[in-house]
């Protein structure tokens, strides 16, 4: 099996689990009731939602411009803004093909070398997972009393098989360690591959070295901050929701996030899933309600993706014939 046949494969594996997912969050809607539902809510919120978004994106993409200013190149907040908004796009439609999208979009739009934005792309998404964790706590402690049991059942036997088998989790660290070992030793070895290697390392120490490390934590701050009031917004669309609240809001995206980032197109399905599971289960959310929040939120949001995505690609390469800023 070639490589290509190969990533079809999964692709339509992930596709597949996404639609039995989402049919199985919506296999107890009434169809007729969230169609009534998608027609009366108020729009308003989820436009407001929507801006926010739109922020936070922007926020990224200043974010990244300090990372990449901090590599020694020049770039321009439209060019950075269009290519997280066309990687957004293609994340609907590929997942995680979003974050090479945007490297190349900036390599063809300003001159910037790809391996050099991979690296600030890979360090910019573990300061994110470092985020989602610091959000996760927060959950946990705010949320002790509907979701402490439920994290208790999951630990304690986790534990006790790590104590029991002290052996084999020692041998899978160490293999861990050696594969690692292994990549980074044929890395160095290939010519090219040694070249995207020290540019992937560069763009990540890139967070480490850069002078302007109080911008970049206040761009990461907008980032997160407009994501837990894009989430907590569209509560106010359907009666159902609207009492819930920021906690509720950060709950949702802590833990909603996993099924966006699971490599499905779009979320699809997964998203459904968890939104659903969170707010009937423990929130007192009825399933019809739930349902219709999530279908409502997810579409909308696909929809921003699919058209601002076109937008900045038009623009970017049809319309703004700037030349790059890199020689």
């Amino acid at each position: 099996m070639n490589k290509k046949t190969s990533k079809t494969l999964w692709y339509v594996v992930f596709l597949v689990l996404g639609a039995a997912l989402l049919w199985f969050s919506f296999r107890n809607i009434d169809l007729s009731q969230l169609w009534t539902d998608i027609k009366e809510a108020k729009y308003s919120w989820m436009l407001l939602s929507l801006a926010c978004l739109a922020i936070s994106l922007y926020f990224r993409a200043l974010r990244w411009n300090v990372q990449i200013e901090a590599l020694g190149y020049d770039t321009r907040a439209s060019s950075t803004y269009g290519a997280v908004l066309i990687a957004y796009l293609a994340n609907c439609i590929f997942p995680r093909l979003g974050e090479v999208v945007r490297c190349s979009v900036l390599k063809r739009k300003e001159n910037i070398p790809f391996d050099k934005t991979l690296g600030s792309v890979v360090s910019e998404r573990i300061i994110d997972l470092i985020v989602l964790f610091g959000l996760a706590f927060l959950v946990i402690v705010f949320q002790w009393k509907l979701l402490g049991s439920l994290i208790t059942s999951w630990m304690v036997p986790l534990f006790n098989t790590l104590k029991d088998n002290v052996l084999l989790g020692t041998v899978a660290i160490l293999s861990v360690v050696a594969i690692v070992y292994f990549i980074i030793r044929v890395c160095k070895k290939n010519k090219k591959l040694s070249s995207l290697w020290r540019g992937f390392v560069d763009g990540i120490k890139s967070v480490v070295t850069m002078k302007k490390k109080w911008r970049f934590i206040l761009y990461t701050m907008g980032v997160w901050g407009f994501y837990v009031i894009m989430t907590w917004l569209p509560f106010y669309m359907l009666s159902e929701t609207s009492h819930l609240g920021l906690v509720e809001a950060v709950t949702l995206l802590g833990i909603a996030t996993i099924g966006v980032v699971a490599p499905v197109p779009g979320g699809i399905g997964t998203y459904h899933f968890i939104a659903i599971t969170l707010l009937s289960g423990f929130y007192g959310i009825s399933e019809q309600a739930a349902g219709s929040f999530a279908a409502i939120n997810h579409g909308s949001q696909m929809i921003f993706y699919l058209i601002t995505g076109i937008i900045a690609y038009v623009v970017m390469f049809f319309i703004d014939k700037r030349k790059p800023v890199n020689k």
